[in-house]
């Protein structure tokens, strides 16, 4: 049955087979689709026509951001259809799960206080490394209401409308940073015990995992800035614990052991905390300890990421500063 008050945003850059998958799990619920493409060469916006979607291809002149394609793909799909209610967001290497649509609509019609609804989003092929498997894991979160969801979600139009939609010059964390203003005013963020979509990472390389988590540094510390004076906040306390884990920790740890070589037993408060993180996931299993291991390793990618928001900070003003003399 087509949902005639849902429209589907999706976003990729050289997807393949995968974008063509994302489409046509969307293709028999929805009747307007928008794809937005950031520069494909593999033949993803002829292959997104054909599919029946309305394709949106970005100005590469603009510095990109998946928050500027979700939000040029909203533009355009209140253009197609004014009368649009909810948009399903959706990355173009991911795929709907079978009937989350009818679900989330259904829980949307009976809580008007709901702008953000989100399911479970599963790696699909959590085996074929452990980066992949890690992925699985992070996203495995609570089920009820939350503080906020990822980049696949279903969204009230009037609530999106409401806050300006994403912030467009944000590189990372831009969902996260929707729900705050979603949530100052209001609004609330829930996520169902359901199946929602099925992502391939397709991440094989520790490389890939470390610049993904550089990036969540990065993320860390600019929106927890920007919401630095919010009564909600957000991710206060994950940037101060990449901070103290992956920089304070570390050089003093360093500096201690250059008067005595002793100090350098500081570094099991590392292994102490592997074994507090495994421990604290149930059942515990070979996966926890993997889980724990990567989070503890991730505070010295999120560190680099932090360093490199604050660098590009202070250089802005720098700038600013000789122009204004």
């Amino acid at each position: 049955m087509i949902l005639n008050n849902i429209g589907v945003v999706a976003i990729g850059r050289n997807e393949g087979e995968r974008l063509i998958d994302c489409l046509a799990s969307a293709r028999s619920d929805v009747r307007d689709i928008v794809y937005v493409d950031s520069g494909s060469t593999d033949g993803s916006i002829v292959a997104a026509e054909q599919i029946g979607a309305f394709v949106v291809a970005l100005d590469l002149s603009r510095p990109f951001t998946a928050a500027r394609a979700r939000n040029e793909g909203f533009v355009a799909l209140k253009a197609l259809r004014p009368d649009v209610r909810f948009v399903q967001f959706v990355d173009g290497d991911c795929t709907l799960a079978r009937e989350w649509l009818d679900k989330a609509l259904a829980f949307m019609e009976q809580r008007e206080d709901v702008a953000i609804v989100c399911g479970r989003r599963r790696e699909r092929h959590p085996a074929a490394s452990v980066y992949n498997e890690l992925c699985d894991l992070e996203w495995d979160t609570p089920i009820g209401e939350a503080s906020a969801c990822g980049g696949d979600a279903l969204v009230r139009v009037k609530a999106f409308e409401a806050v300006g939609g994403f912030r467009s010059q944000l590189i990372a964390g831009e969902e996260p940073e929707l729900c705050v203003r979603l949530r100052e005013i209001g609004w609330r963020i829930w996520r169902l015990d359901a199946e929602m979509t099925f992502h391939d990472a397709a991440m094989r390389r520790f490389g890939q995992w470390w610049v993904r988590a550089v990036r969540c540094g990065h993320a860390y510390a600019e929106v927890s800035r920007l919401h630095r004076t919010s009564p909600v906040g957000i991710w206060r306390r994950e940037t101060a614990r990449a901070v103290f884990w992956g920089g304070l920790l570390p050089i003093a740890i360093c500096l201690a052991a250059m008067v005595h070589v002793v100090a350098l037993g500081g570094a099991l408060a590392y292994f102490l905390q592997v074994c507090r993180i495994a421990f604290a996931r149930e059942p515990i299993s070979s996966h926890s300890w993997v889980y724990a291991v990567f989070v503890m390793l991730a505070k010295f990618a999120e560190v680099q990421g932090i360093l490199t928001f604050y660098r590009r900070q202070w250089h802005r003003q720098a700038s600013t500063l000789i122009e204004y003399k």
